[in-house]
């Protein structure tokens, strides 16, 4: 299949309108050069704050409330472009607001998409401080592996790529590409959902899309910085690129990253690659249970 993964720019937007334009437009591009899968980043959905005005757009739970008001109409949106242009379509994460039990219960949620329509949406699993001590956004309630006609795809967001845990169990359950939408304000935090990008390609023998925002957002303080790459990666082994990077756009560079990718390959290398990681992972786990601390012995007097 043909992947298309943005590195995405957070702009200001006057109007619904000229959001839906944006969207369009990335869209029948990435079209237009043969993507059957499009994947947008982590808290790209934020720039939908623009439409609450400048003051809502500078306030951390006001931005939330806006963002998360407009999201029914930001999925109707992602299911048509992706029903018209009979492509797959991972839509721009961002904050969900559901009532359980009488409480407000706060998400950041993913939602894939498909040529017949909804298919399913992840929650991101584990939070980072900022979510947890600023936006007061929880965990979503587990994981799913989405059966599509493109293969089995699972979804780890940003931080979630950094447990190598969460990705080996969606693998285990059948999973061949873990997409990873990714919002990082420094070099650092790019990095590590990147290396974490990486390391779960390696360990199940899999592909991983990376799709992060880049750029300023000064308008807006939860998202007003922005670093990364789009990258799309492989396990380093037989058939697959020597360094395991099958695309990677230039850091900070807004647009698509286009890569050719077939499935099969990750099936093949699971059986029989020059190595089997995602076969021998349990002999991992038996040793990990034998540790033992051997301690230095201090000579006497």
């Amino acid at each position: 299949m043909q992947i298309a993964t943005a590195a995405y720019p957070l702009d200001w937007h006057d109007s619904w309108d000229a959001y839906e334009d944006k969207l369009t437009r990335w869209v029948e591009e990435a079209v237009a050069e043969g993507a059957q899968l499009l994947v947008f980043p982590e808290y790209g959905a934020m720039e939908l704050a623009s439409l609450g005005g400048a003051e809502a757009a500078r306030d951390l739970e006001a931005a939330l409330q806006v963002v998360a008001r407009y999201r029914p109409e930001m999925e109707t949106l992602f299911v048509d472009l992706a029903f018209r242009h009979r492509v797959h379509i991972l839509a721009p994460s961002g904050p969900v607001i559901e009532t359980h039990n009488g409480a407000d219960i706060r998400t950041n949620r993913a939602t894939l998409v498909g040529p017949n329509g909804l298919i399913g949406h992840q929650d991101k699993a584990v939070m980072t401080r900022f979510e947890r001590e600023d936006w007061h956004i929880g965990a979503g309630e587990g994981l799913q592996v989405f059966d599509t006609a493109l293969g089995r795809i699972g979804i780890t967001i940003c931080y979630d790529s950094e447990f190598p845990l969460l990705a080996r169990a969606l693998c285990e359950k059948g999973a061949e590409m873990i997409l990873v939408p990714s919002c990082t304000d420094t070099l650092a935090g790019y990095s590590r959902v990147r290396i974490g990008a990486q390391g779960r390609a390696l360990e199940n023998q899999c592909v991983t899309v990376q799709s992060p925002t880049v750029g300023p957002a000064d308008w807006c303080p939860a998202i007003d910085e922005n670093r990364g790459a789009a990258g799309v990666f492989g396990p380093p082994d037989t058939g697959w690129p020597e360094t395991g990077v099958i695309a990677e756009g230039a850091l900070d560079s807004p647009g698509w990253v286009y890569a050719q990718v077939d499935l099969e390959q990750v099936r093949q290398s699971r059986h029989d690659g020059g190595v089997l990681l995602f076969q021998h992972w349990p002999e991992s786990l038996d040793q990990a249970q034998t540790v033992a601390i051997v301690r230095e012995s201090v000579p006497q007097g």
